[in-house]
């Protein structure tokens, strides 16, 4: 039984997929998918790049996920499950590229800079 293992980043958020052949099984962090994320739209995200396969529910899923919010750790896991799935099958590519899906987001937040309040925000000016 081949295994196919793919990480996925987002600002800080680090996610590691392991996808095999299965029933369709779905496990984050030991706990159930439904369980760790609970919004509909944050699993059809996640999801979103089995749409382009016929076999949607044939791949047990074991995501570790580590670091930033939630909706980094979403974005995080859906890359690193496109990744995974590329190295299964190479004739996806250029679907996944075109939708966006193996695009790493390399926004982060910017650091906070001496002489100033914030990244950007200055000071308050007093002309006096």
């Amino acid at each position: 039984m081949k295994e196919f293992v793919a990480t996925g980043r987002r600002k800080t958020a680090v996610s590691s997929i392991r996808i095999r052949p299965g029933s369709g099984k779905v496990d984050v962090n030991g706990r159930p998918f439904e369980e760790y994320f609970p919004l509909e739209i944050q699993r059809s995200a996640i999801l979103a790049p089995f749409e382009k396969l016929n076999g949607n529910g044939h791949y047990d899923m074991i995501i570790r996920v580590k670091g930033g919010g939630v909706e980094g750790q979403v974005i995080a896991s859906r890359l690193g499950i496109a990744r995974a799935l590329l190295l299964s099958d190479e004739s996806l590519h250029h679907e996944y590229k075109s939708q966006g899906y193996l695009t790493r987001d390399a926004r982060k937040k910017q650091r906070k800079m001496y002489g100033r309040a914030k990244a950007r925000k200055r000071f308050q000016f007093s002309k006096r």
